[in-house]
């Protein structure tokens, strides 16, 4: 019964989100699956780490997909770079049941995790007054 109800603040969370927020949600999730396949690595729970690896794959791919090179191709090709290589070490990890090649990923992917946590926060929310309006 309470699944039920948490599934449904994260669906109504989700759709009420800002762009912004849903992206830093996604890398946080990354974070979180990435930490599941190390810990389940080193202790042998073969098959969690696969499923965790499969997640984190998932959310890469899908941070790959969304890239818009038309608006800005530089920083897109940078973060293609990127993200390519957090792919193929994860399939590394997967396949040669590697915990240091999740540590790579960790490491390169925690100054992207960091930059757009710091973008998004920095952003002003919508409806809120901009500092120094005394409406």
């Amino acid at each position: 019964m309470i699944e039920k109800h948490v599934a449904r603040y994260q669906s109504v969370q989700i759709t009420t989100s800002s762009p912004g927020d849903i992206l830093v949600a996604l890398l946080d999730g990354l974070f979180k699956f990435l930490h599941v396949a190390k810990h389940c690595l080193g202790s042998g729970d073969r098959a969690r780490a696969g499923q965790a690896m499969s997640k984190a794959h998932a959310i890469i791919s899908e941070l790959l997909t969304s890239l818009d090179h038309a608006v800005a191709p530089e920083l897109c090709a940078n973060l293609a770079s990127i993200y390519d290589f957090c792919l193929s070490r994860i399939s590394h990890a997967n396949r040669h049941n590697d915990s240091k090649a999740i540590e790579e990923v960790m490491r390169v992917m925690t100054p992207v995790r960091e930059a757009f946590t710091t973008a998004v926060r920095s952003l002003p929310r919508e409806g809120a007054q901009p500092t120094g309006s005394t409406g």
